[in-house]
């Protein structure tokens, strides 16, 4: 039934109908969470066998002869990076791999441009003005990266195959006190987008004023599909380089959601250039990351198809927790028109749109009946979605029961938020 087109009385009535199943569902006690997209234990045991590739008698040299045991390797064994090549589609030339997190990469490129400067540029931290822009919605930790070291964020609005690239094109055109842009180009969180072929190039051909103009590419969810068919993108870098424009930019991606999540392997990709002028920030605080879990993911997966492989059983996990979230959004929700949501091929998330101005009050009622979520505008920078209506579902963690009592305590929380809109603006 369509909530906007019923009378005041019938509203009523369904609000009281709405109460009394919430109030049910809260005197159970519940304390479910389906606020970050973390893999389940059943995903985990998937890769148990890793910690067997490697053992006291292993021969723990690579294939150059490099003993992983002892310092050096500042970019990591070449096995590794080959691999992680491979994730990316790009050269192995343009690729180092480091430790679990490319959050951390991320991290310690930003502290790099802030006090040594990219490629001859003043350092970020002498610029008195400085901004990133990041499509929304998006990820929060990528916002809160920027927001740490001082960028004013501008939000660009995500279209159905990426950002809006007639606002990127024109912004950071004109201004140069724009630095970068944060994207998630397969899967993107939370609204699953893969961006166009279309799209990426243009990337590729962006004219950035600001000559330190960085395009932070995390490719995160890479190899993370749901079904059969792979959503492949052209690789960034490549097309970049051949547009005269690879020094602009960063490309990751990580084994964490493959293997272990504390445990993973993280590559980042970039020109000769910029390569040269991280590893001479990087030099200064270590002599190189831990050599010996990089051979054993290596060990462990040997190639690219083993991966597709593995991931294919991780599908088989994920796929039905998904399922199951879009078939009780359908039935609860599908024939009252108060809210749209995506139905992703791939990655951890589900984006969720509720009426303008009723996603707070869903999360708060969620959050009394014992369903943790990610606060609502978290998918937006500085936290502040201007409509207040997106909310981001992360299946993957909960088990398939869970996950049922979850989605439609949801329900029936976005339908009581709506109703108390309605009933407030009638």
């Amino acid at each position: 039934m369509d909530y906007s087109a019923m009378k005041t009385e019938e509203q009523k009535k369904e609000q009281e109908k709405c109460l009394a199943e919430y109030r049910k569902y809260q005197e159970l006690g519940l304390s479910l969470d389906l606020s970050r997209g973390k893999p389940s234990a059943e995903q985990l045991a998937l890769s148990m066998g890793i910690l067997d590739s490697l053992k006291s008698t292993s021969v723990l040299h690579t294939q150059n002869g490099t003993d992983c045991r002892n310092y050096g390797g500042l970019d990591g064994i070449e096995e590794a990076k080959d691999l992680m090549r491979k994730m990316l589609g790009t050269k192995q030339t343009n690729v180092m791999v480091l430790g679990n997190s490319s959050l951390t990469i991320m991290f310690l490129l930003f502290n790099h441009a802030m006090l040594d400067g990219l490629l001859g540029e003043t350092p970020m931290c002498m610029q008195k003005k400085r901004k990133f822009l990041c499509p929304a919605p998006g990820y929060d930790r990528h916002f809160g990266m920027t927001e740490y070291f001082g960028f004013e964020l501008v939000t660009v609005p995500m279209k159905e195959d990426g950002p809006d690239m007639d606002v990127v094109e024109k912004l950071v055109a004109s201004d140069e006190t724009i630095k970068g842009i944060w994207c998630v180009p397969k899967y993107q969180n939370p609204t699953g987008v893969v961006f166009s072929e279309e799209v990426v190039k243009r990337f590729a051909a962006l004219k950035p004023k600001a000559k330190d103009f960085r395009i932070f590419w995390d490719n995160a969810y890479c190899i993370h599909d749901l079904y059969k068919e792979e959503h492949e993108i052209p690789d960034l870098l490549d097309l970049a380089e051949k547009e005269g424009n690879g020094d602009m930019v960063y490309e990751f991606c990580s084994t964490s959601k493959v293997a272990f999540p504390g445990d993973g392997i993280a590559a980042f990709a970039t020109s000769p250039a910029n390569m040269i002028a991280f590893k001479n920030y990087l030099k200064q605080g270590t002599i190189g990351p831990d050599k010996i879990n990089q051979l054993r993911q290596v060990r462990y997966f040997h190639s690219i198809g083993e991966i597709k492989k593995h991931m294919k059983k991780q599908a088989d996990i994920m796929r039905p927790k998904f399922e199951m979230v879009e078939r009780i959004l359908e039935e609860e929700l599908g024939s009252a028109k108060i809210a749209s949501w995506t139905n992703p091929r791939g990655g951890y998330f589900i984006s969720f749109d509720t009426m303008e101005g009723c996603a707070k009050r869903t999360i708060e009622l969620c959050r009394d009946a014992g369903v943790k979520f990610t606060p609502a505008g978290a998918t937006f920078p500085y936290g502040k979605d201007p409509k207040d209506s997106n909310i981001r579902i992360a299946p993957s963690f909960a088990s398939a029961e869970e996950i049922e009592m979850a989605t439609k305590i949801f329900a029936v929380s976005v339908k009581l938020a709506t109703l108390e809109k309605l009933s407030a603006n009638s």
